[in-house]
């Protein structure tokens, strides 16, 4: 290849890469784009191949180029090329390449000048190059010619706007040399995407084909038109050098004996020519990775502040070592031990805020789930009353009876007292499944000695299985007690006087505390008609006597009011589409609960809120519907079920009495079974992980066998401690290219107004560079380094393009050429304000 300013650049690039690919990262250097515009035959093609240093682009007069060119260089250690449109094909001759083009840009586009803007995709992979992307983009051309569309003008324009307008692609403004630079269409374009002239570098083409006795000095010299970056002069291959298979290498000798040749450019031959483009090129290129370094930098710096104490503790670690097993052993048990009373009691270093977990589910149960249970299993009410009117009659046996029984309200009770067994069994497991998901997240951070996790998880669960039948023993025991006893003498019962007086009081104490707030949360009503805006989210506020819902949670605008007379709850089945969890509130005399519906669904987003909502209206009184499969014969004899009104009168004496007594077990158990548990089980676990786990695990066998490390582990103690060595080394690679680098600042800001563009009105060009300059017959020329007229500026100095600030436009000086290095210094000029 031919651009050797590439090559140095790619160990630079190869460092960077290396020291990310070390750690396992890519190096996202994003190098910007290179395209290049102009007019037809400007000599766009042969600038690019110039910059790559291969001959492999089609040439001719008129339109060659009909066609975007994306050409995608990379770096590899071989040299062939390939395009999309031939997957698997490899081209390693580039006259293969040029032929492909052609063919390729004839196939969409047809023979006769047509143009198209899809794109020709073509990669080179080579050893000498970085990896880049460049654009060669058809000509500007204003008349149509052949099967080319009235509109070629605007087509091309829209099609070279498509990639310069991207602030990552450097311009290549190419303007031939014979003709008016002030109306050049490439710096026009140029400036409309790049007012500030950042991106833009102007290319002076075919100085060999100007007019004898004329020049561009003016212009290369960035007086005449300036650009911020300047301009810079090359000459391309003749079609005949191309013809006669004139070798790149060849033409830049040529290139550059002409500019130290020739009287108008010898003084800036240095500054010119196809190797000075490609030292600009390639130092925005450095500059570009100069300023991609400092994120690089803070990237890893912060990756190895985060491995530093890791780090750390394994560099002088030994996996083999029994007095590091045994301590580790020690600590890995203590915390074990801190983790699990830490989840239990509510101050975890690690707070879950996603779902309830260890102590908090366990009150949940203790609170909601365990009394919504004993609700459940409540009879329905006619069934009640029969069961007692059954018992009445049995009781008195032939005789009739004057006197309400004792024993009937007994073997009700007892009966009812039964019931409680299934709720506080199923309480028991509860708790213990989720004492058994707490000693297993405890134990994840015990993965890194496998057999230690497995031993310890076994071990503590089965302790909690051996304290659960205990525990269910205890529970089984509070019931059997309560049966064994029925206290009609407790403070809080009712007694056979008072019961029917006692109901009437239960019912105005429960009117007193009708505005006590039981419960308020976010609900989503789900049966609302799409006509009428379908589901939408309220602010729920229960207390004892209703239920309201508001707009919103500061409680002004309240939408309704929905008294809890005669409802109860109901699950429904949730629906395919449907992602939330609903239950419903329906009315047991088959009214409408809420306009014109029959029942109200209500949407939770999970089914522990459903629990949850179901638990509080249980305490307001609205109890969930039971579902009774009754024979047919049991149905029709409950249908005819009648009383005669003393009967009556004992039934509802002993409905009375038994909701005294059960309410008064009720409470007894709900306090109880808390107790029980936590006496029984949780602490006791506590006890034991603390006291007896260590012991359990030595005995278990051989404990340097329990601390063998999993292979994860090890391979993570290796990949942190390589990664931590990599980092160092790849922060040391930044350092040295930041050292070995220099960013060449931008240059100031010039007068641009004198290209015509669509952000500011065209100025009357100054005259063309290509306009001849005649001295008289007589006429001598002028010693270098004598002074100008008092009247007229002096010389604005050497050369100013990319690498030098460029000087603000003002009138030529121009004499005859002489040696350079007898030209004066630089007389200081005013530079225009940005």
């Amino acid at each position: 290849m031919g651009n050797r300013g590439m090559e140095e650049l790619i160990p630079l690039v190869n460092k960077l890469q290396d020291a990310f690919s070390s750690i396992g990262q890519a190096c996202n250097l994003d190098l910007p784009q290179i395209a290049v515009v102009g007019g037809q035959s400007a000599g766009k093609s042969s600038v690019l191949e110039n910059f790559v240093g291969r001959d492999f682009l089609p040439r001719g007069s008129g339109i060659v180029t009909r066609r975007p060119l994306v050409l995608q260089l990379i770096s590899a250690t071989a040299e062939w090329a390939e395009f999309l449109h031939c997957k698997g094909k490899k081209f390693t001759d580039f006259d293969e390449v040029r032929q492909e083009i052609e063919a390729e840009t004839d196939r969409v586009t047809g023979a006769n000048k047509g143009i198209s803007p899809v794109p020709i995709n073509l990669r080179v992979y080579s050893p000498h190059v970085l990896n880049l992307t460049l654009i060669d983009l058809p000509g500007i051309t204003k008349v149509p010619v052949g099967d080319q569309p009235a509109d070629i003008e605007q087509q091309i324009r829209d099609m070279i706007m498509q990639f310069i307008t991207r602030e990552s692609c450097l311009i290549l403004a190419v303007t031939p040399a014979n003709t008016d630079l002030a109306n050049s269409d490439a710096l026009k374009l140029s400036k409309d995407v790049d007012p500030q002239g950042m991106r833009t570098i102007g290319v002076i083409t075919k100085l060999d084909l100007m007019d004898e006795g004329t020049d561009a000095r003016d212009v290369l010299e960035n007086k005449l038109l300036p650009l911020r970056r300047g301009y810079i002069g090359v000459v391309n291959r003749s079609q005949k050098d191309i013809d006669g298979r004139k070798d790149i290498k060849a033409a830049l000798e040529a290139e550059r004996k002409f500019f130290l040749s020739h009287p108008g450019y010898r003084h800036i031959a240095e500054k010119m020519g196809t190797p000075r483009l490609q030292k600009v090129l390639n130092q925005q290129l450095t500059n570009h990775i100069r300023d991609t370094l400092p994120a690089f930098r803070s990237k890893l710096q912060s990756q190895l502040l985060a491995l530093d104490k890791e780090a750390e503790e394994y560099r002088g670690y030994r996996p083999d070592d029994p007095s590091r097993k045994t301590k580790q052993l020690l600590q890995m048990v203590q915390q074990f031990s801190v983790d699990f009373e830490k989840r239990i009691e509510g101050s975890g270093d690690q707070v879950d805020t996603v779902e309830l977990s260890g102590g908090a589910k366990i009150n949940r149960i203790f609170h909601e789930r365990f009394p919504f249970e004993l609700v459940k299993m409540e009879c329905d009410e006619k069934e009640m009353r029969r069961e007692i009117s059954y018992a009445i009659k049995n009781i008195h046996g032939i005789r009739t009876g004057l006197f309400t029984p004792d024993m009937a309200f007994e073997a009700i009770v007892k009966k009812q007292v039964i019931k409680l067994k299934g709720p506080c069994v199923k309480c028991v497991d509860m708790v213990i499944q989720e004492l058994i998901n707490t000693v297993r997240q405890c134990s994840n951070k015990l993965e890194c000695f496998p057999r230690l996790r497995e031993e310890t998880e076994r071990i503590v669960t089965a302790h909690i299985r051996d304290r659960e039948s205990r525990a269910k023993d205890q529970v089984l025991l509070l019931i059997d007690i309560q049966l064994s006893y029925i206290n009609t003498n407790h403070e809080d019962f009712i007694g056979f006087a008072n019961a029917q007086q006692r109901s009437s009081q239960t019912n105005k104490s429960q009117s007193s505390a009708g505005n006590q707030v039981i419960r308020k949360g976010w609900l989503t009503i789900n049966n609302i008609s799409i006509m009428k805006g379908g589901a939408k989210e309220y602010w729920f506020v229960l207390t004892a006597e209703s239920l309201s819902w508001f707009k919103d949670d500061e409680e002004k605008e309240k939408k309704y009011m929905l008294p809890l007379d005669n409802l109860k709850v109901r699950d429904v089945e949730k629906s395919f589409m449907s992602s939330k969890h609903i239950f419903c509130i329906f009315n047991t005399e088959s009214r409408n609960v809420y306009k014109d519906n029959r029942t109200l669904e209500l949407a939770c987003d999970s089914q522990d809120d459903v629990d949850s909502w179901k638990s509080s209206l249980l305490r307001a009184g609205v109890y969930p519907e039971k579902t009774i499969t009754v024979e047919s014969e049991t149905t029709t004899t409950s249908d005819n079920f009648s009383m005669d009104p003393q009967l009556e009168r004992k039934v509802e004496t002993i409905r009375n009495l038994v909701d005294s007594y059960m309410a008064i077990v009720n409470k007894c158990i709900r306090d109880l079974m808390p107790k029980t548990i936590m006496h029984l089980m949780i602490n006791n676990v506590k006890d034991f992980i603390n006291a007896e786990l260590l012991a359990q695990l030595y005995s278990a066998g051989d404990q340097n066998a329990l601390m063998d490390e999993s292979q994860e582990q090890a391979q993570r103690r290796d990949e942190v401690l390589r990664t931590h060595q990599a980092l160092k080394e790849a922060l040391a690679i930044i350092g040295d290219i930041s050292t070995s680098t220099i960013t060449v600042p931008v240059p100031p800001p010039v007068d641009t107004s004198w290209v015509g563009g669509s952000s500011g009105g065209r100025r009357s060009p100054p005259p063309s560079p290509t306009a001849p300059r005649r001295m008289s017959s007589g006429q001598r020329p002028a010693p270098r380094g004598a002074p100008p007229p008092p009247n007229r500026p002096g010389p604005l100095g050497p050369f100013n393009n990319s690498a030098d600030s460029p000087q603000a436009p003002s009138r030529p000086n121009r004499a005859p050429p002489s040696i350079p290095s007898r030209r004066p210094p630089p007389s200081p000029t005013r530079q225009v304000p940005p």
